[in-house]
């Protein structure tokens, strides 16, 4: 069993996606949209399988702060390979202008990451 692909729901649809174009490697399909209910989604793909992201925008979507701790998922974590890639990508992200929250470090159980607050405030890690 694997996860095929997890959903967020995005204000800005297409900022979303051009983020995770422009940093993560990812492809898109062609937008989705069905006029009956307003939604609007892309599949993106990432290098090497695993899962996909499914970007979701509708009129109706609630207003909330994914910077904030709420029930629900908190971040999406990428593997990059190693340390040195680690380092290159939060380097890359904070030159683009995304606030770094964390590392990169060795947290307590061993891992190697960094944290940042990509559009709309959604937590992304990157790890090796």
């Amino acid at each position: 069993m694997k996860i095929d692909h997890i959903a967020l729901f995005c204000k800005e649809l297409e900022l979303m996606r051009q983020f995770f174009l422009d940093h993560f490697e990812a492809t898109s399909n062609e937008q989705y949209h069905n006029p009956r209910t307003g939604l609007r989604t892309y599949i993106l793909t990432f290098p090497n399988g695993g899962a996909r992201l499914e970007l979701m925008q509708r009129p109706d979507t609630i207003d909330t702060d994914p910077s904030k701790p709420n029930i629900g998922f908190v971040h999406v974590s990428f593997a990059v390979g190693s340390k040195e890639a680690v380092d290159a990508k939060t380097i890359e992200l904070r030159d683009a202008g995304y606030l770094i929250t964390s590392g990169p470090r060795t947290t307590g159980d061993g891992y190697y990451e960094s944290c940042i607050l990509g559009p709309e405030g959604v937590q992304i890690e990157i790890t090796v």
